[in-house]
Formats: C-alpha cells, structure tokens, sequence
C-alpha cells in the first residue's frame, strides 16, 4: 500500500462508487461546532458506507478463478454489505459472518443483496475465525476487512475527494474500527499536507489502536464491551498499526452514548441517517474529546447509514 496505489484505485473504483458530498455543519442550533466544520456523507453511498471502495479494488484486481467459489466476509454491517454488493456485481455467492451485536436492519440490507448471512460469536474477531475457516472449506475467497493492501488502499480514495473538495483543511476526524480506514487516508493526507492532524475517534469499549499505541506494539484487548459493532475489534494487523503509527497524531476514545447523541444530532438538524460508527466524527467533537483550535479547518465523515439517530 502506498499513495501511488491510492491514487490508482481511486481510478479504478471511479466508476462504482458516488463522490459523495461534503456538508458544512454551520447554523447547527443543537450543539455549539465550529465554523469551518465539515462531514463527508459517505451514508450516501453505493451499500450505504465507504466500505465499497475497498470491495471494488479488491475485486476488480482479483483473478476470475479466485472469485469462482465466491466471496466471503466478517463484518459489524457495512464491510459485508460492500462485499455481498460487489458479489452481485460479479455474479457470485455471497456469504457474510456477522457477530450477535450487528445490527438487525444490516442483516436485513444483506439477504436482500441475496448474501446468506450467519452469526458467529460475540464480536467481530469471532465472527472473522469461523469465515476464514468457511472460505478455507468451500474454497471461497476472504475479504478482510483491514489486512488488505487492496482493501486499504481503496478506502484511503476518500481522502482523495476529501482534499480536492474542501482544501487546506487544518484537522481531520476519523472513526477507526480495524484501522483501514484511517490508514489509507493518513498516507494521502499526510503526503499533500504533513502539517494537517489526523485523529482517530475509538469506542472506549474497544481501544484498538489506542491500547497499540500506547504499549508500542500491536497488542489483544482482553475484552470489547462496546455496541458499535462496526466499531468492535479486537486486534489490529501489523501493517495497519505501522503506517498510523507514523501518520495519525492521535487517538480518542469516546462512549457509545456520546455517537448516540450525535446521530440523533444529525438526523434532527440535517435529517442525516448515521449509524452510530457515522456519528463518531462529531460526537468527538460535541463530547469536548478532540477539542479544536481557534480558526481550524475540520473535516470528518459520516462513513455509514443507519436507523440508530431516529428515534429520537
């Protein structure tokens, strides 16, 4: 992975993916944000998250012969939606491991791609053993999720768009679960923008990148208590835990309550559908866990749709 295969598989994708918009979050009555504050609505997208970019590289540079038994995935939600889309696209089965906290309206959102879906285990990392063991058995290609060069390498696309929508952009927001997503567009950023910060926004229930970070290596969280499933893993991948080690400044952690708020938050001011890892972004900055600086430019995303802000 390297931003020269960014930038290829932002070509490649082009014509599978939206360019979703960037909203500026200014006249919000419900919480106080700061001026130049601006989300990324990758909800908008094709499977409904950022997830289809890295499942269109992936698949587009893959063999006919490996995606003959088709394509198989463990996921909280989006990254199986992405996969059971692009197994469509590509005319062949779908089957997708998700863990008991996943969402029931994702479940739904798979059959009706025509995945067959199976509960595996508590937490993604359960439901990512038995995949790997189901694509051994049938043959089936895997789709991890983050230890993917592909993978990564086409997530990191939104970075892509996001500088050439809203340039000079001081501070960037990222929600990580395994760490693609931060990963690829920390290489983009980075590479046009050394001075831009970059950081990540972690459940407190599960502190990936954050529990790396601090001990120095990847390390096993001996427990995940959050309920973002999209955002629950238990351990990173080497080569993920490398490149943000180098690119992201910083990592938070913030509660499930708080993302709660912030989806409510953007369905009643901006009638915005996020799940809750899509709300991430700005419950960071509502909770006060990253705290701008006067006259920073902010960016973040709302990387995945979800029903989790409208009961409100």
């Amino acid at each position: 992975m390297s931003v020269e295969s960014i930038k290829a598989a932002a070509e490649r994708v082009r014509p599978y993916v939206r360019r979703t918009p960037m909203l500026n979050l200014a006249h919000c009555t419900g919480a106080e944000l700061p001026e130049e504050f601006h989300l990324k609505l990758e909800c908008l997208q094709v499977s409904g998250s950022f997830k289809i970019r890295g499942a269109v590289n992936r698949v587009k540079t893959l063999a006919p012969e490996q995606l003959a038994n088709g394509l198989v995935a463990a996921s909280g939600g989006n990254h199986g939606l992405a996969t059971a889309y692009m197994a469509r696209h590509s005319g062949v089965p779908a089957t997708i491991f998700l863990p008991t906290n996943a969402s029931p309206i994702k479940e739904q959102k798979l059959k009706r791609l025509g995945a067959d879906v199976h509960y595996a285990g508590s937490v993604w990392d359960e439901a990512h053993e038995a995949a790997l063991k189901f694509a051994s058995d049938r043959g089936a290609f895997y789709m991890h999720p983050f230890a993917d060069d592909a993978i990564v390498s086409g997530q990191g696309t939104v970075a892509v768009e996001m500088l050439e929508q809203v340039p000079d952009v001081d501070l960037y927001i990222v929600a990580i679960g395994g760490g693609g997503l931060i990963t690829g567009m920390s290489q983009v950023i980075k590479s046009v923008n050394p001075n831009a910060r970059i950081i990540g926004v972690e459940p407190a229930g599960s502190p990936t990148l954050h529990a790396s970070f601090a001990a120095g290596k990847v390390v096993r969280l001996p427990e995940i208590t959050t309920r973002v499933a999209t955002m629950a893993c238990g351990r990173t991948d080497e080569s993920i835990y490398e490149v943000a080690r180098r690119h992201v400044d910083d990592i938070v952690l913030i509660g499930d309550d708080d993302m709660q708020r912030a989806a409510e938050l953007l369905w009643f001011e901006f009638g915005i559908a996020a799940d809750l890892s899509g709300a991430a972004s700005l419950a960071a900055l509502m909770s006060g866990a990253v705290k701008a600086r006067k006259g920073e430019r902010i960016a973040g995303l709302v990387c995945g749709a979800g029903v989790d802000g409208l009961g409100a």
